[in-house]
């Protein structure tokens, strides 16, 4: 199910029934996002992400963009506003609603659809850039299927960029998942897209101000590189 920015969600057929076959995890992930996305304000603020910003140079003048678990939409308004037909897939529709709202506010038209990154059918081929920025509630087994999913998203050559929280993130508590295996590592990244065209891969701590939700001291790890 696809909408337009000024649209609204409609049921996901089936995402409840998922979540409550799966010993309720994912059906608590759902809630705890909801919940997170009810505030009137945007928990990770409007601006982009500054690390996908800091990508701008590298993408396409043209093209289709995927902003993969996008939330309120503050990363792929942002795709938007840099010429590209952007699809933005989450599974919150009060994330969703905000994202459309920014959408509109920032004057630019992009398709929003409610979906579970993990599970949803990546089009093979389909895209010019994806990108995940910081999507660390899946575990080890659903971050293999949703990364599998980017990578056969991506067209060849196409712009796959990723940031997120390592492992020292535990010692800062300033966001992100609690769960080790949540994390991303430079071991991790460096296997997972072994044989990708110009990978690059940059650890960082830094002050991060992206709304209440990303603020103060965080240790970050970021990746670009190009299918082959």
């Amino acid at each position: 199910m696809r909408v337009k920015a000024d649209g609204g969600p409609g049921p996901v057929p089936g995402l409840h029934k998922k979540r409550a076959n799966t010993g309720g995890t994912i059906m608590g992930e759902f809630e705890r996002w909801e919940g997170r996305y009810s505030a009137p304000d945007y928990i990770f603020g409007e601006a982009t992400n500054y690390f996908l910003a800091a990508c701008k140079p590298l993408l396409p003048k043209t093209g289709r963009a995927l902003a993969v678990a996008d939330g309120e939409g503050r990363n792929g308004v942002w795709l938007a506003q840099q010429g590209l037909d952007v699809l933005s897939i989450d599974f919150s529709p009060n994330g969703q609603a905000k994202a459309r709202k920014l959408a509109a506010a920032r004057g630019v038209t992009m398709t929003f659809e409610q979906a579970d990154v993990h599970t949803w059918t990546y089009p093979p081929d389909a895209f010019d850039v994806v990108a995940e920025i910081f999507t660390q509630f899946s575990d080890p087994l659903q971050r293999r299927q949703k990364w599998d999913g980017m990578k056969r998203a991506l067209k060849r050559g196409g712009l796959l960029i990723i940031q997120g929280y390592t492992p020292k993130q535990l010692e800062y508590g300033t966001g992100g998942p609690k769960e080790l295996d949540h994390l991303y590592t430079r071991a991790m990244l460096e296997a997972e897209f072994a044989g990708w065209a110009d990978v690059a891969i940059a650890e960082e701590e830094l002050q991060m101000r992206e709304g209440p939700a990303h603020s103060g001291m965080s240790a970050v790890i970021n990746l670009t590189a190009r299918k082959p």
